[in-house]
């Protein structure tokens, strides 16, 4: 299951939310994953170069949603954006259109605590969500 920013942001403060208990659950078994996307969006928030060193171990060894060649999942990701606003919805983040890209490529759930995905997801019917 690939797991939203958000949620990753809330267990690494400890917060104990309904996403966070779900993804102790995936990371026991084995089955949450990131994209590149939410690893840059994880390490832009460190507080120190140890933080990010820390952070940099931590999510070295979960498996990674790559992009796939040649610009494409970037170039649908721009799509959706644009598709969002078609219908009146306005992502405020363009890397929540690239992650909900991802998770459909990949035929995977995405666990998330963000109001965009739901929108998101009223645009693109492909995209799966969890809302724990």
């Amino acid at each position: 299951m690939l797991v939203d920013t958000a949620v990753w942001i809330d267990w690494l403060r400890g917060r104990a939310t309904p996403a966070t208990a779900r993804l102790d659950a995936l990371l026991d078994e084995g089955d949450a994953c990131i994209a590149p996307v939410i690893l840059q969006e994880l390490l832009q928030g460190a507080r120190s170069p140890q933080a990010l060193a820390e952070l940099r171990r931590r999510f070295a060894v979960l498996p990674m949603l790559e992009p796939a060649p040649g610009g494409t999942t970037h170039a649908e990701a721009g799509a959706l954006y644009a598709r969002c606003r078609w219908a009146g919805v306005t992502p405020r983040s363009p890397h929540d259109c690239l992650i909900a890209r991802l998770a459909v490529e990949y035929e995977l759930p995405l666990l998330h605590d963000d109001r965009d995905f739901e929108a998101i997801a009223g645009v693109e019917p492909a995209l799966r969500l969890l809302r724990a």
